[in-house]
């Protein structure tokens, strides 16, 4: 392999490994401040249970994350200098946000939050968790304003003495359309990651041998029965926002729609191929199951628009950017795209289940032992639901990595094959490859192992003894810091 294709590889491997904790942080800080919500206003014992509970593994996988993810900026300047070169001006804007005001606010109230159970009252401590999780929603909101830059270009104009665009409208950069569209569908897909392990967790609990305690039992129905509404709220707004963002991308990024169904020929009225059998990266439009004039109410909410294919896309960007092939992988944006929507559908499919056996107040039963199993399964699918959209997002646009506007300013693009460090070669990409995968390997297994060790403790082990969970008892604590050698000072019962 050259040395553009193992840098893909690099950055596409950390990427999508540090995009598993992601949603799940994003997803989770949101579900543990509700459930304390919920134990601040009632006073429930079973709410304190879910808060810290769920809270401990939010921590772990919160701490995964921010390991994982510095290695992303750093990449930019090692493999992809020309890139950083390129889009400095405008990309390091919302960079720079994300770290001084919404990764700030995230952890120094996360640190407030984890240290003031014992310090803080129950009004100023709740505060916390919830600047926290505003913190990581913010967080996300520059990410994505700064790849949808690279997705479609604005606010810029392009300096033709240092051949790089500059900002000169940061509005136009935040407030970007594809950044309108993409951001819900971002949220939506990591509340429902969060609400799925949450739920599958809490269902798996409840089913294995020796039971749970009744007050692990009463506080874990609580879960399952939030999540199931929670699954079915941010899967319903996930298709909404998915709509309505596949519509902007006909419009900014034909080729890439086009990929996604293989469509090789402009059609007038295209239907929506379900079901492909062969390559479509090589056959391209060997389509088995096609809902008739799907694609066209898809792109244009029309029976019979007009959508372009792949080869008249690709003969018009030759004529408009010079020799070259401009279709992305066909394989991978088509079966990517259609995985991304699978994966969902299963997710949903499990929350219909629950909601099934827990109709009109009732418990999960016990003694299923496919119920068990499937409450584990069910877990990873929205986080490949999120992984498989991402592929297809980014891959998608290829051979950009910064796609041209078509209404914009047509020196503002950038092939991916340009865009590396000239200083790198392959062997020392290699070498940061395996080094990079055998360390995320390992974070793997510390991770898994630290999740499973306390989700096998339960919720009976993070409450200190003698503590009943009453709001009232918090505030009857003694303001005293707890003594040195206390080995629970975190409250967390690590």
């Amino acid at each position: 392999m050259d040395t553009v294709t193992l840098a893909r590889w690099q950055f596409g491997i950390t990427t999508v490994y540090h995009f598993l904790m992601v949603p799940l942080t994003i997803g989770l800080s949101l579900v543990v401040a509700w459930f304390q919500t919920c134990w601040y206003r009632t006073g429930d014992e079973a709410y304190l249970r879910l808060t810290k509970f769920f809270g401990k593994l939010f921590l772990i996988n919160f701490a995964m994350g921010v390991v994982t993810g510095i290695v992303q900026e750093f990449q930019f300047g090692m493999n992809w200098a020309t890139y950083s070169r390129f889009v400095g001006d405008v990309f390091g804007a919302p960079l720079a946000m994300e770290a001084l005001v919404a990764f700030f606010l995230e952890s120094t109230f996360l640190g407030l939050w984890i240290f003031g159970w014992d310090r803080l009252s129950p009004r100023l401590h709740l505060a916390t968790i919830w600047a926290a999780s505003i913190g990581t929603v913010l967080s996300a909101y520059f990410i994505v304003a700064a790849n949808s830059w690279m997705q479609h270009p604005v606010g810029v104009r392009f300096n033709t003495e240092t051949g790089r665009p500059e900002m000169i409208d940061i509005k136009a950069v935040l407030t970007n359309s594809t950044t309108l569209a993409a951001y819900p569908h971002v949220i939506a897909g990591a509340v429902l990651v969060a609400a799925v392990f949450v739920g599958g967790i809490s269902a798996w609990m409840l089913q294995r041998d020796p039971a749970p305690s009744e007050r692990d039992a009463n506080a874990l129905h609580r879960a399952v029965r939030f999540t199931i509404w929670l699954t079915f709220v941010s899967g319903i707004v996930v298709a909404v926002s998915g709509d309505f963002q596949a519509r902007l991308m006909f419009q900014q990024q034909p080729m890439k729609m086009a990929s996604a169904e293989a469509l090789c020929d402009t059609e007038r009225g295209p239907g929506l191929s379900l079901f492909a059998i062969g390559d479509p990266g090589q056959t391209c439009s060997v389509h088995d199951f096609v809902l008739p004039h799907g694609l066209s109410l898809m792109a244009e909410h029309e029976l019979e628009a007009t959508i372009p294919g792949v080869n008249d896309l690709n003969a018009l960007y030759q004529q408009k950017f010079g020799p070259g092939d401009y279709r992305p992988n066909l394989f991978i944006t088509y079966w990517g795209f259609r995985s991304m929507i699978a994966f969902g559908a299963i997710a949903s499919a499990g929350a219909v289940v629950a909601l099934w056996f827990t109709r009109k107040g009732r418990r999960l039963p016990r003694g299923k032992r496919w119920l068990r199993v499937a409450s584990i399964l069910v877990i990873p699918t929205p986080f490949l639901a999120n992984a498989t959209g991402w592929i297809f997002t980014e891959m998608g646009r290829q051979p950009w990595v910064v796609a041209p506007n078509p209404n914009g300013i047509p020196e503002v693009r950038l092939q991916t094959a340009d865009a590396t460090s000239a200083a790198v070669s392959a062997p020392m990409v290699v070498t940061t490859l395996v080094g990079f995968a055998l360390i995320y390997g390992a974070l793997m297994v510390v991770e898994v192992f630290l999740l499973r060790r306390y989700v096998l403790a339960g919720p009976d082990a993070v409450l200190l003894p003698g503590e009943t969970g009453r709001r009232t008892e918090q505030l009857e604590r003694p303001s005293d810091p707890p003594d040195a050698d206390d080995d629970d000072v975190l409250g967390f019962a690590y």
